[in-house]
């Protein structure tokens, strides 16, 4: 007989097995957009600015197995580095689970289904104004954005 509880409410994110642990992931796209940091005063500026690995339409590495050696600067999650992550969305099934708090509605393993993510606003599906290889390294300060920050209201309560 399985547990009734989900796995993420009754595990660390240690405790994960792999598939798991891949599972959290809701696809939203979010953390693969460039950021900023300002080395003063820490500060992370998010940008409209896609890895170019994003799929634009699924919001998924094209390239999830060997993305760390295409991409220099592509943070490989772990257990231990997440919850100093300051960077992640507030909406990430990792960080939330780290916090201790539970997945949106819209995430695919409450909903079941991996549309809903996008269906809530929270991906960035349509939002994606460039792609890095597509631009110059120090146009990326004119390509600061603030809905990558924020939690849309549709994604907040489910929909009657």
């Amino acid at each position: 007989m399985s547990d009734p509880v989900p796995f993420w409410k009754r595990k660390a994110l240690a405790e994960m097995t792999a598939a798991e642990w891949e599972s959290l992931c809701d696809g939203c796209g979010r953390c693969c957009l460039n950021k900023l940091e300002d080395e003063e005063t820490g500060a992370i500026y998010h940008t409209d600015v896609a890895c170019r690995l994003l799929d634009d339409v699924t919001c998924r590495c094209r390239d999830y197995a060997d993305r760390q050696r295409r991409v220099d600067n592509c943070d490989r999650l772990t257990p231990d580095n997440v919850p100093r992550l300051k960077w992640l969305p507030k909406t990430c099934g990792y960080r939330l689970v780290a916090e201790g708090r539970d997945l949106y509605w819209w995430h695919p393993l409450v909903s079941g289904d991996p549309e809903t993510v996008h269906a809530a606003g929270v991906s960035v599906r349509g939002r994606i104004g460039l792609f890095e290889d597509s631009m110059g390294a120090d146009e990326l300060e004119d390509r600061i954005v603030t809905w990558p920050t924020r939690i849309p209201p549709r994604a907040r309560h489910r929909a009657g």
